[in-house]
């Protein structure tokens, strides 16, 4: 067989770029087949076929035997090969059949292309009928396959002198397959033999070419993979998938485009090929994110192009309780620069206290008072947090650091204050429990130091009622109150709300502003307190405490103030944080806190 040149068509076995391997046998339809050879895949003119190529099945993939035509073109195209200026082919291939790991167990050859070049060294896959590069388990798609292998000139276009050197060595090498001993007899191609089997014979070939595939790649692969294998290995794929548009219809499609009032490509093939046709991509997508849309002009997800979105609160802002009466409780308390503290008092309001009358010629009898006394120990009260080093370098937008500190400050303080005026509300058996012994909360408080006042009333799911109550409680307590100055009310909003939305037998609102009520109240101001919403003190709903926070102690050592730590775990990689006190707390003066408790048990 005379051929001006020879190569690899494609190679097998050799995972391409886009994850596909093309399998032993693949193309063994095709063996002996002659398929024309075009340039760099042209179809739309009859002077891109350059001549014809004889496929050869062989181990390892299918080797290609071409033969220029005798044209200007097919001319021209022998010189540069010869000369070296094109050294790489590709073919054009469709029906091809696949598994779930992506092994080309089937295809049918349809064209050999000179090409520029072979791209990387391999086989490269160009998938033309897969859209967006979305390699799904499919069947009967289509790809341009590179194989990147140079090109082997055929001895026949050796100078005259070389001729004669070589012409036993290309004898042997230059023989058509069916001259070989053992396709002798019958001089039929693969597909010949193929095609003159019967139906049973057929379905035996198919079993085992399916079995082969299989056994090549991994044996653990599940039984349903197989299913795949919906393609006849021998005959020629004569159906064309009717939604892929081959190079040569696009060419005209884009013509057309042009010439028509058709006015758009995408139009131009809808009216050619109707409208449910896809263009699909013919370049390697692996690893990319796709826009998927449903635009139908323009392209189709803008929103990939949109610019990022810009940040309004940097740091970002917290979500929390309302502190603001935080500071109305640290800031009023006394401190002391001693943690363990003892309060010794001595009774005189006894009758055994009080001075006495002398009456000539008796006894004078000596006073007799009780003395009290009480002692409170500091605890530690902390919290502690942790950053990844990676994280504190990759966010650019803000300090990190200084956003956690705070944070952890913020939740510290109202830890602290919540313990003073209610408690923290742990269970007692737990760890975290700031111990009531250490910082004793004044609504809980001994009746001492503590007032607890019942504000009687009939019906507790009357808002009017309530409020009128707690006016009246809040200034007939206050002839037990002992407390220092003009003291302040911590209460709920519910609370406050209904306060100032009471009414005079008119529909007049008795108090128009909190420093109103506040008068009314006798009190210097009202303070809100969310944590005190849904608090029960004895079993009974706490509706404000009314002290001064200046006879409320806090005490610490030096050394036990607030004080902040950091520090580098080396072997995680990340910083520690940690801030935390060492302090005692308690009231300090008798009967200098009045608690305010809904009592519905009777009638006032």
């Amino acid at each position: 067989m005379k051929y001006d040149f020879s190569g690899w068509a494609t190679k097998s076995n050799i995972k391409c770029a886009d994850g596909r391997t093309i399998m032993d046998d693949a193309f063994i339809g095709d063996d002996g087949k002659k398929v024309p050879l075009v340039w760099n895949h042209q179809h739309n003119s009859v002077e891109n076929v350059l001549g014809h190529a004889i496929l050869k099945n062989e181990k390892g993939g299918v080797r290609m035997y071409a033969t220029f035509n005798d044209t200007q073109a097919g001319r021209d195209a022998k010189l540069v090969v010869q000369h070296g200026d094109i050294t790489a082919v590709s073919i054009y291939a469709n029906g091809l059949s696949q598994d779930s790991r992506k092994y080309v167990s089937h295809g049918v050859i349809r064209e050999v292309s000179l090409v520029h070049s072979g791209a990387n060294p391999g086989a490269i896959i160009d998938t033309v009928s897969l859209s967006h590069g979305d390699f799904v388990d499919d069947d009967d798609f289509e790809a341009i396959i590179y194989t990147g292998e140079k090109l082997e000139l055929a001895h026949a276009d050796k100078k005259d002198d070389e001729k004669e050197e070589t012409k036993e060595e290309t004898k042997e090498e230059d023989k058509k397959p069916e001259d070989d001993k053992e396709g002798k007899d019958s001089g039929k191609t693969v597909g010949d033999v193929y095609e003159a089997m019967t139906d049973e014979q057929k379905k035996v070939v198919h079993f085992l070419v399916g079995k082969a595939a299989k056994g090549s790649g991994d044996e653990t692969e599940d039984n349903e993979e197989d299913k795949k294998m919906k393609h006849n290995l021998f005959e020629q794929d004569e159906q064309e998938n009717s939604n892929v548009i081959s190079h040569s219809d696009l060419i005209d499609c884009l013509e057309q485009a042009k010439r028509s009032k058709v006015g758009s490509l995408r139009e131009a093939i809808a009216d050619r090929f109707g409208d449910d046709v896809v263009i699909r991509h013919s370049i390697d997508t692996t690893g990319m994110d796709i826009a998927v849309g449903s635009q139908t002009y323009g392209f189709n997800d803008p929103d990939m192009l949109f610019p990022e979105y810009k940040s309004l609160n940097n740091p970002p802002a917290w979500i929390s309780r309302n502190m603001e009466w935080v500071s109305s409780v640290l800031g009023g308390v006394s401190k002391t620069p001693f943690s363990r503290i003892k309060s010794v008092y001595a009774n005189i309001t006894e009758d055994d206290a009080r001075a006495r009358g002398y009456i000539k010629a008796h006894q004078k009898v000596e006073e007799v008072f009780t003395t009290l006394k009480r002692t409170t120990d500091p605890q530690t009260i902390y919290k502690k947090q942790k950053l990844d080093r990676d994280d504190i370098i990759d966010i650019t937008d803000f300090d990190v650091v200084s956003w956690i500190r705070a944070e952890m400050r913020v939740m510290l303080n109202e830890e602290i204050a919540r313990a003073i005026l209610i408690g923290d509300g742990r269970n007692p058996a737990s760890d975290d429990k700031i111990q009531e012994t250490h910082i004793r909360p004044i609504v809980t408080d001994v009746p001492l130091f503590n007032i607890k006042y019942n504000v009687k009333v009939s019906d507790p799911t009357d808002p009017d009622e309530v409020a009128k109550a707690i006016t009246r409680a809040s200034v007939k307590s206050r002839k037990q109150y002992k407390g220092s100055g003009n003291p302040t009310f911590f209460t709920t909003e519910d609370v406050l709300t209904d306060l100032l939305l009471l009414e005079d037998g008119i529909g007049h609102r008795l108090y128009k502003t909190e420093a109103e009520l506040a008068t009314a109240l006798r009190v210097s101001k009202i303070v809100t307190v969310e944590v005190m919403e849904n608090f029960q003190v004895d079993s009974k709903p706490l509706l404000g405490v009314i002290v001064n926070m200046r006879d409320y102690n806090v005490g610490s050592d030096k050394g036990g103030e607030i004080n902040t730590f950091d520090d580098f775990d080396i072997d995680f990689n990340q910083y520690k944080y940690l801030i935390e006190t060492r302090i005692s707390g308690a009231l300090i003066k008798p009967y200098s806190a009045i608690t305010l408790l809904l009592d519905s048990s009777s009638n006032p």
